[in-house]
């Protein structure tokens, strides 16, 4: 899909329905509930559909088991609360709160226990998508995707936190018409995981980073409308993400995405100041901005004003 919808769960779901409803949402899988007496009343479900990528927000109300072997695509899931223990690829991981389990595509899984007291947000990635992205982000090495990701890392904690941005947008948001912007938003949630997940790769090209961030700059300057993910940023400069953000850090003293949001600032008021524009949306729109609340936010703090007070002083 090409934008954002949300899906929930049956009003006074039983085991099945509430089954059925998160199959629907995530992915296909078989359910026991743990305690012969308890009930699906609590069983709840959200999603959030982005191009090749679904998060969901999960809950059951009751301590249950799920088999699944995840087909297609990879399963990240993250506890906001409980245990969840996961027994995949011959051994057992368990993930609290600031730890995400990964379930690799096609690879049976069970989680042996679901706690009663945990949610999960279920991040569902395509699996030729996200290889496609390792191969972009890590400079086409051939690391592989750890089983459980640290969350508590600067990398990780970024990631989540865009991860829960992404699941907050509402569905009617003007920005979410155009087709580009779920391009965008799963290209960049998919290679900040790859950034908090991968290792550092030791096989960088060694470019002098003061290079790297010209030719970023550079090609930011040239095309800021384009739907930039890190990994397009750092294909342009020929390293992996991850150099690419420290050679930023070092010579510019902020990252990539910092940088290429200030030169779409620039020119959204440009249009507005000229009247080149029928509206704030398309001006943010024409510029690649993709979250309306984040755009007005970032407007007014370098500018001082609203983007529409810009528009009206014409």
């Amino acid at each position: 899909m090409s934008r954002l919808e949300q899906l929930t769960m049956p009003d006074d779901p039983d085991w099945d329905a509430a089954s059925h409803a998160v199959s629907d949402a995530y992915f296909p899988h078989s359910l026991s509930p743990r305690e012969s007496q308890s009930s699906a009343v609590d069983a709840d479900v959200a999603v959030t559909v982005v191009g090749p990528l679904r998060i969901a927000r999960i809950g059951w109300g009751a301590e249950v088991s799920i088999h699944s072997d995840h087909p297609g695509a990879y399963g990240i899931n993250v506890p906001l609360g409980g245990v969840l223990e996961t027994h995949v690829g011959g051994h057992s991981v368990v993930s609290t709160n600031g730890l995400a389990t990964i379930n690799p595509p096609d690879t049976p899984a069970d989680i042996t226990r679901w706690s009663s007291t945990c949610t999960i947000v279920g991040i569902k990635i395509d699996r030729d998508f996200l290889r496609r992205e390792v191969d972009r982000v890590a400079s086409g090495s051939d690391m592989q995707i750890p089983d459980q990701v640290d969350l508590r890392s600067p990398e990780g904690a970024s990631w989540f936190r865009l991860v829960q941005s992404i699941a907050s947008q509402p569905a009617d948001d003007p920005l979410l018409g155009n087709p580009l912007v779920a391009e965008q938003l799963a290209g960049s949630l998919t290679d900040a995981f790859l950034l908090a997940a991968l290792p550092t790769d030791p096989g960088d090209v060694h470019l002098p980073r003061p290079r790297i961030v010209t030719r970023v700059l550079d090609a930011l300057r040239a095309d800021p409308a384009r739907s930039w993910t890190a990994a397009d940023m750092a294909e342009v400069a020929g390293v992996s993400v991850r150099r690419l953000q420290e050679g930023f850090r070092e010579y510019v003293g902020r990252t990539p995405r910092e940088c290429l949001t200030d030169i779409r600032l620039a020119a959204v008021h440009d249009d507005l100041r000229l009247g080149q524009v029928q509206s704030v949306t398309d001006a943010a729109l024409k510029w690649g901005f993709t979250h309306s609340g984040r755009f007005a936010a970032a407007f007014r703090h370098k500018y001082g004003v609203s983007p529409s007070q810009v528009r009206r002083d014409l």
